[in-house]
């Protein structure tokens, strides 16, 4: 029992960062763990419906880069009543929405970590599946082109909003706490 107490004193005091009382001769190198700066960091990628402004703008050009320069040219296939597209859809945000997480898992996938069937996982697990979201003969694209000769946009209507209570504001709140009877509104 003592040996194993040293034993896990010894590999706790190994694991520990050593103490610097003089720079790293490693430190001009900027090599992380020897004194040099830490590694940065990218920023954790957010969904573009969470961006405003001058963010969001630029994440849509280059979305709209990729997609107009690769997906298109590679995946676009023939527009057809059962393959709609729209010449307009970064006007579609359920569209925008889902062809920039097929971006960021283009991203993802073809990076060298991802190993040598990357790609492979990304056409199986989100190409596939999104591309039959977006141009579903029902889906988000359906009231635009349905040919390519004849071009269309437009933006089909969603569900109202939750019919739900309205919420009290708070001065309503102290009225009802005091005891005092509300009077009708009409």
């Amino acid at each position: 029992m003592e040996q194993s107490a040293q034993q896990s004193q010894q590999l706790d005091h190994l694991a520990s960062a050593p103490a610097s009382s003089s720079p790293s001769p490693f430190a001009a190198f900027g090599m992380p763990g020897f004194g040099g700066p830490p590694p940065v960091v990218p920023p954790e990628p957010r969904p573009i419906m969470e961006l405003a402004g001058e963010d969001r703008e630029d994440e849509l050009d280059a979305l709209s880069d990729w997609v107009d320069d690769f997906l298109l040219p590679v995946y676009g296939s023939e527009v057809t009543t059962a393959a709609p597209w729209c010449l307009q859809w970064q006007e579609h945000d359920d569209v925008v929405a889902w062809l920039h997480a097929l971006w960021l898992a283009y991203q993802q996938h073809k990076d060298p970590e991802a190993g040598l069937s990357g790609l492979f996982v990304w056409h199986r697990d989100f190409l596939t599946h999104a591309i039959a979201a977006i141009r579903a003969p029902g889906g988000p694209l359906s009231a635009c082109m349905t040919a390519p000769e004849r071009p269309a946009h437009r933006l089909l209507p969603g569900p109202p909003p939750s019919a739900r209570p309205e919420k009290r504001t708070a001065t309503e709140a102290e009225r009802d706490e005091s005891g005092e009877p509300e009077m009708p509104t009409s």
